[in-house]
């Protein structure tokens, strides 16, 4: 394999420098079945908490809600603007093919990147925290909702073991969408009348990102039935393909219903209650 250099960062940080990615691809083959526990601790909240709220008067949570989705958009803007480089830099000097195929030293020794791949995967047990909200505040919890919670975090730990070459766009991209969609969270927190434009336009780049999805998937699978080097299993592919399609198919279900459906009975309003930015969070979905 043809040696790469490395993108280069402005500025290196100490936890970054530090971090070893042999230690945590090791620690997750050991340990990624663990993500079975949080689902199902997850899973036992959700209901119980229905039943908790069921009679009960609704909570605001403003503050605490603002306060989460401020910190989660900034991890997202600064985990964005950590791993874009390096697939910036590999598609500039190596193409898409190579983006998707081949991880490289860029890939697996780029101790930035790495970290940010990292936290990445275990922000999906803290994010599972998004339905807690939407539990004490009484707004409709969706299958679209959950269903991406669970199986995103199921992927995110199966597939780090791997360490697969497909990640560096899956991340990105998940924090790119994240990066918008937690910002406007935030803004809708604090009851900002925000343009309902921007909702659509959040659903569209979550739509846009799944399609994405399935392109590398697809050019993966063509990748390796040519014979040609691609690290990812065809399980992988299989799995993370039919995962995007089946988000492809509830995020556009919910678009129509959201935004074209109800267009004309809800010009000019907030979204409707099953929005996924209505007040803040009701039913929001998000990949990665």
């Amino acid at each position: 394999m043809e040696s790469v250099t490395m993108p280069n960062y402005s500025y290196v940080f100490k936890f970054e420098e530090d971090f070893d990615t042999l230690e945590k691809r090791q620690w997750m083959k050991e340990n990624w079945m663990m993500c079975f526990y949080y689902i199902g601790a997850y899973m036992i909240v959700i209901y119980c908490g229905q039943l908790y709220m069921q009679y009960r008067p609704r909570f605001e949570l403003k503050i605490p809600l603002f306060i989460w989705n401020v910190f989660l958009a900034l991890f997202s803007i600064w985990g964005a603007y950590r791993s874009a480089p390096e697939l910036l830099y590999v598609l500039n000097q190596y193409g898409f093919r190579y983006s998707v195929c081949i991880p490289g030293p860029s890939f697996l020794d780029n101790r930035v990147g790495g970290f940010w791949n990292w936290m990445f995967t275990l922000s999906k047990v803290p994010e599972l925290g998004d339905t807690v909200f939407i539990v004490l505040r009484k707004q409709p919890l969706i299958f679209l909702h959950w269903y991406h919670h669970v199986t995103v975090l199921l992927y995110a730990w199966y597939s780090y073991s791997d360490y697969i070459a497909t990640a560096r766009w899956f991340v990105c991209m998940n924090y790119l969408v994240h990066s918008a969609m937690y910002s406007y969270y935030a803004l809708k927190a604090l009851k900002f009348r925000v343009p309902r434009w921007i909702a659509m336009s959040i659903t569209t780049a979550q739509l846009a990102q799944m399609v994405m999805g399935a392109v590398v998937n697809i050019w993966a699978y063509q990748v390796k039935q040519a014979g040609n080097e691609c690290h990812v299993s065809y399980d992988n592919i299989k799995i993370s393909l039919l995962m995007y399609t089946s988000y492809f198919v509830l995020f556009a279900r919910f678009f129509r219903k959201a935004y074209v459906v109800r267009a004309n009975k809800a010009a000019g309003s907030q979204p409707p209650k099953e929005s996924l930015a209505y007040e803040g969070k009701s039913s929001k979905g998000k990949l990665e």
